[in-house]
C-alpha cells in the first residue's frame, strides 16, 4: 500500500462516489444517519487541507420512496420525473449533514456531454478549480432529468472515475453495499475470496466483476472495474470498500483499507490521450488493414491512408473516430485529420497522392500519433 500513500501525500485531491444502496430505501427514503457520518469524514478531510468532490447516486431511489412506489421505474419518463422529485431531497440531506460542520457544498449535475464536448470539458474543469478555490465540497450527480442516454446506459461509477481523470485525483474511492472485488458472489459462493490488490485489470479480474445489481441501483461490479480502467491509465488509485462501516473514508487515510485496491499504472497516458480514449464521443469508424495495425500498436507510428481499408459512418475532420482491424476489433480512437468523404478518397493510397486526388495540400498522416489513443495504453 506504500504506493498508494505515496500518491496520495502527492496529490490532495479524492473523488468519493456513493452507491444508491447506501443513501436510499424505497421504504424509509433517504439514509441520513448515513449521510450525516459522510458528511463528517469528508469535512474532517477538508480540515486536511483536501480537495474533496463527492458524486453521489440516490436521486431515483429518494424519488421512489417520495412517491411510495413499490418498485423503481422502468420507463424513461418515469425515471426522469422520479429523478426531479428525489435530487433536491438527495440535496436537502446533504446540506443540513455538511452545515453541521459549517462546510459549504455545491451541486453539480452533469451529462456525458460536458466531458465529451471539448469545450465543456475545460469549462467543468475550471468550475471544480475555482470551487476548490473558495473551499467548497462539490456534489455530482448525471443529470437523470435529461440525459435520456445517462438513465439508459450511464452510472455514477463511470460518472465518478471521469470526474477524477478531470480533476486530476489522487484517489477514487468508491462506497459500495460489498466489501470490494471478489472472486466470486460472495451472496452465492461461500469459498469467494476477497481480493485485495489489483495492479493489473486482466481478463481474469474482469470475469470476477460478474454483474449484479441492487434493488434501486444501476451498476454493479462490473461497471466499477470499467471506472478501474480509466482511472489507473491516469495514474489514478481506485479502493472500492464498503461504505457501511462508520468511518470508511478515514480508514483509508489512516493506512487501514478493508476493500479492494486497484493499483495506477506506472505509465500513465497525456490528459490529451485520457479525453480521447476514455471520454470523447467517436464519429464514425476506420478500417485498417494488418500492416497498419502492426505499425500503430508496435511501431506506435501516425495512421497514413495508405492502411486504411474501409471508411463507416459520416464524419468531419477533427471529429474523434474509432480504429478498427480487419476483424472489427476497436484497437484505438483518434482524432481524424480528414472527413469521411476526404478518406473515401484517399483510402489505400500513398501519402504522396493525397495533393493530387484532395486538390489541396494536406497533412500526410490520418491520424497523428499524439492524437491517437490506443487501446491498452
Amino acid at each position: 500500500m506504500q504506493q498508494l500513500s505515496s500518491l496520495i501525500l502527492r496529490r490532495n485531491t479524492v473523488v468519493i462516489k456513493i452507491g444508491t444502496n447506501l443513501l436510499a430505501d424505497k421504504a424509509r427514503g433517504i439514509d441520513g444517519a448515513r449521510i450525516d457520518s459522510i458528511a463528517k469524514s469528508v469535512s474532517s478531510l477538508r480540515a486536511a487541507g483536501r480537495n474533496v468532490v463527492i458524486v453521489s447516486s440516490g436521486a431515483i431511489g429518494a424519488g421512489v420512496a417520495a412517491l411510495k412506489l413499490s418498485e423503481r421505474p422502468r420507463t424513461i419518463p418515469e425515471k426522469q420525473a422520479t429523478a426531479a422529485i428525489g435530487q433536491p431531497l438527495l440535496m436537502e440531506a446533504y446540506e443540513n449533514a455538511f452545515r453541521k460542520h459549517r462546510q459549504p457544498i455545491a451541486q453539480l449535475l452533469l451529462t456525458k456531454d460536458d466531458f465529451a464536448e471539448r469545450a465543456r470539458y475545460v469549462n467543468a474543469k475550471n468550475t471544480f478549480a475555482a470551487l476548490f478555490e473558495r473551499g467548497v465540497v462539490p456534489i455530482v450527480n448525471e443529470n437523470d432529468t435529461v440525459a435520456v442516454e445517462e438513465i439508459k446506459l450511464g452510472d455514477n461509477d463511470n460518472l465518478s472515475a471521469m470526474v477524477a481523470t478531470l480533476i486530476e485525483a489522487a484517489v477514487l474511492i468508491i462506497l459500495s453495499d460489498v466489501d470490494g472485488l471478489y472472486t466470486a458472489d460472495p451472496s452465492r459462493d461461500g469459498g469467494a475470496e476477497l481480493v485485495r490488490i489489483v495492479d493489473r485489470i486482466t481478463p481474469q479480474v474482469e470475469r470476477y466483476a460478474k454483474r449484479t445489481r441492487g434493488e434501486l441501483s444501476t451498476g454493479g461490479m462490473a461497471t466499477k472495474i470499467e471506472a478501474a480502467k480509466r482511472c489507473i491509465g491516469a495514474g489514478i488509485a481506485v479502493v472500492i470498500t464498503n461504505g457501511a462501516r462508520p468511518d470508511a473514508v478515514g480508514e483509508i487515510f489512516a493506512g487501514n483499507i478493508s476493500g479492494t485496491v486497484f493499483l495506477p499504472a506506472e505509465k500513465t497516458l497525456s490528459t490529451r490521450k485520457q479525453w480521447i480514449g476514455f471520454v470523447s464521443h467517436t464519429r464514425g469508424n476506420i478500417v485498417v488493414d494488418d500492416g497498419a495495425k502492426a505499425a500503430l500498436l508496435k511501431k506506435h507510428k501516425s495512421l497514413l491512408p495508405s492502411g486504411i481499408t474501409e471508411v463507416r459512418g459520416e464524419f468531419k475532420a477533427r471529429d474523434i473516430v474509432s480504429v478498427l482491424d480487419p476483424a472489427g476489433r476497436q484497437i484505438g480512437k483518434g482524432i481524424t485529420g480528414y472527413s469521411s468523404a476526404e478518406l473515401e478518397r484517399i483510402k489505400g493510397r500513398k501519402s504522396t497522392e493525397i495533393e493530387a486526388l484532395l486538390h489541396r495540400k494536406s497533412p500526410a498522416e490520418v491520424i497523428h500519433r499524439n492524437d491517437l489513443a490506443l487501446l491498452g495504453e
